[in-house]
């Protein structure tokens, strides 16, 4: 018998496939979970930059400038490689909203963020190449309960924006809020045991 192979799209697949709408909001919502380790006290401060994919980019260079400078107003004095990377999450976001630099940001994020969840993994995994690997172009077995919840979110923000159902953009600002719940949950743990 021969081995079946999956349909389903891999994390890589589903970036390949996206229109600018769908890669802005799948980095901006990599961003978005992961921005308490840059700025514990962050809210509402990206919202400028999702008002921007709900209108399909209009504005977005005023709105990009304006979303940094509300991170930069709460952002506390934070020397960690974590917040290194949150921060370089932001600065790479394009100021142009075009499919190539769009995409090159949403698979920065994606990354970014992959890395970040397994970081924060108390459990024993793979190394972090490898965690990599399987997330983005296999299944997520075997890379930690952390960045499997990151990788299936990530997959799912590019599948509802995919779609094109009414709702898809607010999903995928549901599916930020949960995972940013997530990480500021581990966020204080770790605070309270250091």
């Amino acid at each position: 018998m021969s081995p079946t192979t999956s349909t389903t799209p891999n994390l890589v697949e589903l970036i390949a496939r996206a229109d600018e709408r769908g890669l802005a909001a799948a980095a901006l919502a990599c961003l978005d979970r992961c921005l308490p380790l840059l700025a514990p006290e962050a809210t509402d401060q990206l919202r400028p930059l999702w008002l921007g994919v709900a209108r399909a980019g209009d504005g977005w260079p005023d709105r990009l400038a304006e979303a940094r400078s509300a991170v930069a107003a709460v952002t506390a004095p934070v020397d960690t490689e974590e917040a290194a990377l949150v921060r370089r999450m932001l600065d790479g976001a394009p100021g142009t909203w075009a499919s190539g630099p769009l995409r090159e940001w949403a698979d920065t994020c994606s990354l970014a963020a992959l890395e970040l969840h397994h970081r924060l993994c108390a459990a024993p995994s793979p190394g972090l190449a490898e965690v990599l690997e399987r997330c983005r172009t296999g299944g997520p077995e075997g890379v930690g309960p952390l960045a499997d919840g990151e990788l299936r979110r990530q997959m799912r923000v590019l599948e509802v924006l995919a779609d094109g159902a009414a709702g898809g953009l607010r999903r995928a600002l549901d599916l930020a809020a949960e995972g940013r719940r997530v990480v500021q949950a581990v966020r204080s743990r770790r605070a309270r045991t250091a």
